[in-house]
């Protein structure tokens, strides 16, 4: 077998693995569609996502999911303003400021809770977070908004330092020898030099965490408090669509009004999901180009 023919024989199967990955995606979008534009024939679009009310179980039934849309982006929004500072942050310290030591045991422990099971932190919301912020803040219950933005700010973490700290690594030595020849200082490398160069890499890691939060399911489900209503302050109860889903699923009826609406809910998501996607692909070219230019 010659060496042209196992790279071509190499090629072929990485490509056919690619095809698949993609017939995989296609399949199940079709899928979701497919089962989500019945909903339409019996609620309009309009009604449907901007609708006040959520009630699939009374008669006539309330299909309107903006209460659901409303607490998914907000629980995202905080969330994202807690992962955010400490998942760059931690992503410089480990990457510029850390002794090796301390490298050697943040950098493994900061991924480690990427890998714990979501059920895990929505019991420690529960038990744990839920108490306390019902006792702290005089509330009725301490499932709410905090607690669900905080939990998942937590399971955002890992993602924003992990990739934040991948793109100041990449950032090129040369950078770093030119600015300290320069006179400048460690802080002021970092903050002039370093971080700009990876702006695009952290970027990115900051769109995809914020990805990861508004699709996550089990701990908004466990922590959230399951109110479909619009909140009005961050300690009101809220239920995020993908706790709509997981919590009404198993209950309705196969094929039913209230089963294609669940799957229009998961439409949306779905397109939200990859919004936040495309977003981070644009702005990620975007910084590149103009990092590049500037440096």
């Amino acid at each position: 077998m010659t060496r042209s023919f196992r790279e071509k024989l190499i090629r072929k199967a990485f490509f056919g693995f690619a095809a698949v990955s993609i017939i995989f995606l296609l399949l199940i979008i079709l899928f979701l569609f497919r089962e989500a534009l019945p909903t339409f024939q019996f609620v309009s679009i309009g009604r449907f996502i901007f609708g006040m009310e959520w009630y699939p179980t009374y008669e006539p039934p309330e299909f309107g999911i903006w209460p659901l849309i409303v607490g998914s982006l907000v629980v995202t929004s905080f969330s994202t303003l807690i992962a955010v500072p400490l998942g760059v942050l931690s992503a410089i310290y480990i990457s510029e400021i850390a002794p090796p030591a301390v490298k050697e045991i943040l950098k493994p422990a900061i991924e480690l809770l990427a890998g714990l099971p979501s059920v895990v932190l929505g019991f420690f919301g529960m038990v744990v977070l839920a108490p306390w912020l019902q006792d702290t803040f005089d509330l009725p219950t301490g499932l709410n908004i905090v607690n669900a933005s905080i939990m998942l700010a937590v399971m955002a973490i890992p993602t924003i330092s992990s990739i934040s700290e991948d793109a100041l690594y990449s950032v090129p030595r040369e950078f770093k020898e030119a600015s300290y020849a320069l006179g400048a200082t460690r802080h002021e490398t970092i903050v002039k030099v370093i971080v700009p160069a990876a702006l695009s890499g952290i970027s990115t890691a900051v769109i995809l965490g914020m990805a990861r939060a508004i699709g996550e399911t089990m701990v908004v489900l466990m922590v959230a408090g399951g109110a479909a209503a619009v909140p009005e302050s961050i300690f009101d109860s809220v239920r995020p669509m993908p706790a709509s889903i997981a919590a009404e699923m198993g209950e309705a009826p196969f094929r039913s009004n209230h089963y294609h609406a669940l799957f229009a809910t998961g439409v949306v998501l779905l397109v939200l999901t990859l919004a936040f996607n495309f977003i981070a692909d644009y702005v990620s070219h975007k910084f590149r180009e103009t990092g590049s230019a500037t440096l």
